[in-house]
């Protein structure tokens, strides 16, 4: 097309005008920060005015209204500072900017890439099984100087073997100490000289808006790549597909891909605030699709599940020894069940905790401590409130009444 040949003229060399003098370098920057800012505040005016008018049946609270007049308020009070201040703006990027480099260049030698070999077993067309070999790839973070790493328990559990190249280069044989598939967590151990350490820090400090760091290998080629973020909110929770809701897990906008699970994201401090556990993408089936959802899971989280692990060789989760299913407000209906949530128990475990505790097949389990099982706090998210050994109040309803049992947790998660 003609367009693309068209030659484009900056406005002190167009045909016919005569040259301008040079714009200061400060009117430059604040008018672009300055523009940017009533560009968000043009944004939003148009998305709450879009869907005032797509949405006439719904009602817009006195709180919303205020709550974009604040907005708007505090814009104004931005213009202000920067149309005042315009070298402090520049001065305080300019020190974040250094802050990254100086965060990278601590915490990038602890970062790693994994690469996990996969064996299993396939059935040909003629209907003979055979042996086959895949390959999965993500990051981790090294703990500790003797080759202690993080990752992600699906980046490794699976593998039959596993092989580690550290920052510098190096390639190490790894080996799984344990993992937790509910928290998606795994340790595994390398033998050898540790080019780099990250510390753990405490994300229980986070606020949103906070500058944070991811680093990893995404695609798994692209090895100790760095992207920057902020803190979107804390206290995230998304359903897995093994029934548990992860829970308080961080969400940034910091680029994450396929191959960054299991790498540190960091706080300017140079601490690790999370492990990339994974994106959201949107839903297929409703072709609704976003942008900038990344989710880690939160340190202390890491810390507590890494040290057991590190110290015992296992991470303990607490069990009732029963056989369940959930109980919907459909199946509630369908069978005529006297709660909408719960837990139907289909099967006690003989000698379990659960036996031992009184509980009976057909008990509907309504709460556990003093968490209820609701559509927002599954069953594994009410137990794992506790610990094992510990004993607690199971409250349940036992042919339309409830009874309060006293059981004693077990601490073997392979009977759930």
């Amino acid at each position: 097309m003609e367009f693309y040949n068209n030659p484009i003229y900056l406005p002190e060399n167009q045909p016919g005008k005569k040259p301008q003098k040079k714009s200061n370098f400060w009117t430059i920057l604040l008018a672009a920060i300055i523009g940017g800012l009533i560009g968000a505040a043009a944004l939003g005016v148009f998305l709450f005015s879009s869907f005032s008018r797509q949405n006439q049946s719904v009602p817009v609270s006195d709180e919303t209204i205020q709550a974009i007049q604040n907005d708007i308020s505090d814009l104004k009070a931005d213009l202000k500072k920067v149309s005042e201040n315009p070298a402090e703006v520049v001065t305080s990027y300019s020190n974040v900017e250094s802050e990254i480099i100086d965060v990278v260049d601590k915490v990038g030698p602890a970062v790693v890439t994994i690469t996990a070999n996969i064996q299993s077993t396939a059935m040909s067309w003629f209907g003979y099984r055979y042996n086959q070999t895949s390959t999965s790839m993500g990051s981790g973070v090294i703990i500790s100087k003797d080759g202690y790493i993080l990752t992600n328990n699906h980046v490794v559990s699976e593998a039959t073997e596993l092989s580690v190249e550290l920052a510098d280069g190096t390639t190490l044989p790894g080996k799984l100490i344990s993992s937790d598939e509910f928290a998606d967590l795994a340790v595994i151990k390398v033998e050898g000289t540790m080019p780099g350490v990250a510390k753990l820090g405490n994300s229980d400090r986070l606020k949103s808006g906070e500058t944070v760091i991811a680093i990893g290998s995404p695609l798994g080629n692209f090895k100790n790549t760095v992207t920057v973020g902020v803190i979107s909110a804390t206290g995230r929770f998304l359903e897995t597909e093994n029934g548990y809701q992860m829970e308080n897990l961080i969400q940034t906008d910091a680029a994450i891909n396929q191959g960054n699970s299991g790498g540190p994201l960091v706080n300017l401090s140079g601490e690790v605030i999370g492990i990339n556990v994974m994106i959201v993408r949107g839903s297929s089936s409703t072709s609704t699709y976003a942008e900038g959802l990344g989710f880690a899971i939160p340190s202390t989280t890491v810390k507590l599940i890494s040290e057991q692990i590190i110290a015992k060789g296992s991470f303990s989760r607490p069990y009732l020894g029963i056989r369940w299913a959930d109980v919907t407000p459909r199946m509630a209906a369908n069978y005529r069940l006297p709660v909408d949530h719960g837990i139907y128990i289909m099967e006690v475990i003989r000698g379990g905790p659960a036996d031992r505790g009184g509980l009976k097949e057909n008990d509907i389990i309504t709460k556990i401590g003093d968490y209820a099982i609701g559509e927002q706090s599954s069953f594994y998210n009410c137990l794992f409130k506790y610990g094992p050994n510990e004993t607690v109040a199971i409250e349940v309803n036992r042919n339309g009444k409830q009874q309060i049992l006293s059981v004693t947790l077990g601490g073997d998660e392979s009977s759930l």
